[in-house]
């Protein structure tokens, strides 16, 4: 099992209900796959940098995870067919960025 990190933006026109139909769909998909949720986190609405699909903004959403790799490429084309996802991101996480990941975690719940 390999460690990954997934961010995707969805579409700041959906509804709050929406967004957490959509953020359980990918998360049931991973779950069925045997994936281990390392971690979840909303980080709400942000501004983009450029222009996407002519919005300005969007709702980003970070998944850590451990799954076997083969599983990666079904989760990558569910979010390419997915029409409420803007962009996505999925990155193999090494040693070195796992523990970075979990100081993260640390100091978010810290703010919190």
């Amino acid at each position: 099992m390999n460690h990954y990190e997934t961010v995707f933006i969805l579409n700041p026109v959906l509804s709050d209900e929406q967004i957490k139909e959509t953020v359980k769909k990918f998360e049931d998909f991973l779950i069925s796959k045997d994936a281990k949720m390392v971690n979840k986190e909303d980080w709400g609405l942000k501004k983009l940098a450029y222009a996407i699909q002519n919005k300005k903004s969007g709702f980003y959403h970070l998944f850590e995870y451990q799954v076997a790799g083969e599983h990666i490429e079904p989760l990558e084309v569910l979010f390419r067919r997915d029409e409420r996802i803007m962009r996505f991101l999925t990155v193999k996480l090494d040693k070195h960025a796992v523990e970075w990941a979990k100081t993260r975690v640390k100091r978010n719940k810290e703010k919190a």
